[in-house]
């Protein structure tokens, strides 16, 4: 197949990339246009000959010939994507109108890369699919959020007008290698904080909480909704309902780096959630799925992957 991963250069994308590439049968386009994707993360695979990196923001329409799309593009962490707030809506909302168009011409599936931020600050916990959420539109968040929701919608209204093939998942918080150690989430925050000794910045009282998803179970989370049945459009939640508070992921990272950084508490962002937690029983039930990596052993291998980069 004709595999489109678009934003494949970034922490999820390049994770995904590594797994496709090893069907030599499909041909890789990995889209990306470096906002925030990093070319280290597929150096690796630039030479293979079924694998092609494309330089391109979707935000502007591009013609394939495709059988597949992965729509991953678009900052995922909020320093990142309140950078430029107007550029990360069009990246949701006109890349995904561009991609659709894609998948149309191509009778292609689209698989959304859609995310838990669509709940907002939830006032369910844990979080299903069928809860709509409790969002902020006009906060410093909403270019994401409310640009996520949107785009669920284009995906299901070209679904009902078109017949488009369709696909949506919503990522819960995923962490391991290729994560960029400045990105500003929790786990790499934590982890490059206390390998240099400095302190780990807590936001609140760190008692908020939130659920970590090894990338690895992630990515077999992906490619089976990806080649689930027609049927099966989602939206699907995918993540670790395993919950720890922030200040207790603080803590399992100085035990396992054994760092006698302290702990030093901040001001908590505007509209930050309080819980946050997947119901996975869609997935399990539609998919067979659930995460099979412990956190501890994640955490393992993001240490080790983040003291590779200092030396």
């Amino acid at each position: 197949m004709r595999i489109l991963m678009t934003g494949g250069a970034g922490f999820l994308g390049s994770n995904l990339c590594e797994r496709l590439v090893r069907n030599e049968n499909d041909h890789i386009y990995c889209l990306d246009n470096l906002q925030t994707g990093r070319m280290e993360n597929i150096v690796e695979l630039m030479d293979l000959p079924n694998f092609t990196f494309i330089q391109h923001d979707i935000v502007e329409p591009i013609d394939l010939e495709v059988d597949q799309i992965y729509n991953a593009a678009c900052p995922a962490s909020p320093p990142a994507y309140q950078e430029d707030p107007v550029h990360t809506w069009k990246t949701s909302v006109l890349g995904i109108l561009n991609m659709l168009e894609l998948a149309r011409k191509n009778d292609a599936t689209l698989l959304q890369f859609s995310t838990s931020e669509v709940y907002g600050d939830a006032l369910q916990h844990p979080q299903n699919e069928d809860y709509w959420g409790n969002v902020n539109p006009d906060g410093i968040r909403s270019c994401y959020d409310e640009g996520k929701r949107a785009a669920e919608t284009l995906c299901f209204d070209y679904h009902r007008m078109y017949g488009t093939k369709i696909k949506v998942i919503r990522i819960f918080n995923t962490f391991g290698p290729k994560m960029n150690p400045a990105d500003g989430r929790v786990i790499s925050n934590f982890v490059n904080q206390a390998l240099r000794g400095e302190p780990l910045t807590v936001y609140g009282d760190g008692k908020q909480t939130r659920s970590f998803c090894y990338v690895d179970d992630l990515i077999d989370g992906i490619i089976r909704m990806m080649n689930s049945s027609p049927e099966i459009l989602g939206p699907v939640n995918l993540g670790n309902p395993e919950e720890f508070t922030i200040l207790e992921m603080a803590e399992q990272v100085k035990s396992q780096i054994k760092s006698k950084s302290e702990i030093t508490f901040h001001l908590l962002p505007k509209d930050d959630p309080k819980q946050r937690r997947p119901d996975i029983s869609r997935a399990s039930e539609l998919l067979g799925w659930k995460p099979q990596v412990p956190v501890r052993v994640g955490l393992e291998r993001v240490i080790e992957y983040y003291k590779g980069l200092m030396t």
